[in-house]
């Protein structure tokens, strides 16, 4: 009974202490009331989760708006752009100075061409093309006459304009037919007649005269391409927005050709009909009176070219051509017209992708010219990189617009990017 005494009057000061520390009521008051405690399990954050998922699906929403925005104002996915510019600094030298073909001033001039070249597909095998173009053409290489109009000449005095426009499409699996309102004959043959790269324009095509010689106009045309390497091509060009008013009128220019070829990997045979109405001449590979026409005339071109099985060799390639003109209503001595042109190129002959060209010819000239006209020129390309070509590039000429004295010479640094 001491012992138990003595125990309670210790176990009750401590007691009154816990009480003040912890209430007891509250603590059962606290756990028997409705409020229940979230349990965490599978569950717990899904809400949380769908949130953040929601919001970012929203952020992702609109980055897709602003892309197809942008994508608005950009190519669709089947165009495609490609260019070039070329910066030609250079001179030429006509000690008579003719008035008639043109001031050829002997003073360093320079010139620049600028060209974007669009293409749009719509079903996979058709092409719609669009050439942008522009330049500031020098007097000294824009002379036709006198043999000096460059391959990279445009005339367009700095003006951004559409200059080629056409629509391309497969008919089958061996025809393809175009039609454009912008558009030359050459680019609807069935076959590449010439595979020398001028510096000169008359060189283009193996002769840019009687046959081949063509003019930017509207136009419609077909080829059939045989695996066998054998193509036949049929076109139409009229100069209805140039000379005259219509299509397929006599009020207007016309060139209808038609090219039967024969290609394989390393040589190529072709003859070319040009049947040209209304007046229709070409001057770049011509003599002022072998361009001259009042009237129709037909015109039939021979090209071939052939090209070794290796390069880097002393045999180059070689491109020739030949072209015979008959006017309608001249008289027996002045109705015929003839041209020749010789292309060799040497490639990868120092250094890879390079390339040395010489060609040579006489202009188209008619039967009764006492003179005997020439043009040449010579030139070496090379790559300093994949997108840079430079051309260091001479040319001249004899009695080049069948006029005796009428000599040019030239000289040219040509830097071409690509992109």
């Amino acid at each position: 009974m001491l012992v138990a005494g003595a125990s309670l009057s210790l176990i009750a000061p401590i007691a009154a202490q816990a009480s003040n520390i912890v209430n007891l009521e509250e603590i059962n008051s606290y756990a028997s009331s409705e409020e229940e405690f979230s349990i965490l399990d599978s569950n717990t954050f899904i809400n949380e989760v769908s949130e953040d998922i929601a919001t970012l699906k929203g952020r992702i929403d609109g980055l897709e708006v602003q892309q197809n925005e942008l994508e608005a104002g950009s190519f669709s996915d089947t165009t495609t752009l490609s260019g070039k510019a070329i910066f030609t600094l250079g001179a030429v030298d006509n000690p008579s100075l003719t008035a008639d073909y043109g001031t050829l001033g002997e003073g360093l001039a320079a010139q620049y061409t600028y060209q974007m070249n669009l293409n749009t597909s719509f079903t996979g095998d058709d092409d719609l093309y669009v050439r942008l173009k522009t330049g500031n053409a020098a007097a000294s290489f824009k002379n036709k006459l006198m043999g000096t109009y460059l391959s990279s000449t445009n005339t367009y005095n700095d003006t951004l304009k559409v200059d080629k426009i056409w629509y391309s499409f497969p008919i089958g699996d061996s025809f393809t037919a175009w039609v454009g309102p912008k558009i030359e004959n050459y680019y609807m043959h069935g076959a590449t007649p010439s595979i020398y790269k001028p510096v000169l324009k008359g060189f283009k095509l193996g002769g840019n005269g009687a046959a081949y010689g063509a003019s930017t106009d509207s136009g419609f045309g077909i080829a059939y391409n045989a695996d066998n390497g054998f193509s036949i091509s049929s076109n139409l060009v009229s100069d209805q927005n140039g000379t005259g008013s219509g299509f397929l009128t006599k009020e207007v220019d016309e060139n209808w050709s038609t090219q039967i070829a024969y290609t394989k990997p390393n040589y190529h045979v072709s003859l070319m009909a040009a049947l040209k109405y209304d007046g229709w001449k070409d001057q770049y590979y011509s003599t002022s009176l072998g361009s001259a026409r009042t009237g129709s005339s037909t015109n039939y071109g021979l090209r071939a070219y052939w090209r070794p099985e290796d390069s880097g060799t002393a045999t180059p390639e070689i491109s020739v051509g030949y072209d015979i003109s008959s006017i309608d209503g001249a008289t027996a001595t002045t109705d015929e017209t003839d041209a020749y042109f010789v292309g060799l190129t040497w490639k990868e002959m120092f250094q890879p992708d390079d390339k040395i060209g010489v060609a040579f010819g006489q202009p188209q000239t008619r039967e009764d010219e006492v003179v005997d006209p020439f043009m040449w020129e010579a030139y070496y390309s090379f790559k300093p990189n994949d997108s840079v070509t430079i051309t260091p590039a001479i040319f001249g000429g004899t009695d080049v617009n069948g006029t005796a004295g009428e000599d040019v010479t030239g000289a040219v640094i040509e830097t071409t990017f690509k992109f």
